[in-house]
């Protein structure tokens, strides 16, 4: 796999933001492979409403890389990750890292299945089923959703697969209050912290949550 049916734009676009972000460079070349796959399945199989290479590296890739420094390893399972986001991109940076990447569809499935493969994935793996029925608990230590309902559905549908202890590290645009004061009893957000994504308009947070001791 190779990055040559991008336009060379999108190279310099991602070097640039990794180095705005302090990443390595050497990420550069899996992350474009990823990048091209995505595009070349996207044509048929209409995998993200984004279609131009530049804006996702932007939103897809950047978005998802701003998880980085806040995410190092054990297990993270990333549900309703779509097309690998950003469950694929944190696997790529963070070696150590186990991902699961959690998706229903069946297209999305076999795209991540590919993906892995192509990218050589070792420590990443497809469950394709849905959140509430995958039958792994208390099997994480972090649990992720990107764009995947409010900070209680997805403790609805996948607080289950959380150890104790572990936490929930959700990606949300503004500073979400109304959403952690909606929150089962039982869980409490410990924190929202700031993302910088280079390129993003608008305010981009990562809230993180667990179970109340």
């Amino acid at each position: 796999m190779n990055d040559t049916s991008l336009p060379p734009e999108v190279a310099a676009d991602l070097r640039n933001g990794l180095q705005a972000m302090g990443l390595d460079a050497a990420l550069a070349p899996p992350l474009l492979a990823y990048l091209a796959l995505l595009v070349r399945w996207n044509r048929t199989y209409n995998l993200t409403a984004i279609r131009d290479p530049r804006e996702m590296v932007t939103r897809h890739l950047l978005d998802s890389l701003a998880m980085v420094p806040h995410i190092e390893s054990g297990t993270l399972a990333d549900l309703g990750t779509g097309p690998g986001l950003p469950g694929i991109p944190l696997a790529i940076a963070r070696p150590r890292l186990q991902v699961t990447l959690v998706e229903s569809n069946g297209k999305k499935a076999r795209f991540l299945r590919e993906a892995v493969r192509q990218l050589g994935l070792g420590n990443a793996r497809v469950a394709e089923s849905r959140a509430e029925a995958l039958d792994e608990p208390a099997a994480y230590d972090n649990l992720t959703a990107r764009a995947m309902d409010t900070l209680a559905g997805i403790v609805a549908v996948g607080g289950h697969l959380l150890r104790p202890g572990g936490q929930l590290l959700a990606m949300k645009g503004v500073h979400p209050h109304e959403e952690i004061a909606a929150l089962p009893g039982d869980w409490q957000a410990l924190d929202v912290r700031p993302l910088q994504v280079p390129g993003l308009v608008g305010e981009r947070h990562l809230v993180v949550c667990g179970r109340r001791a």
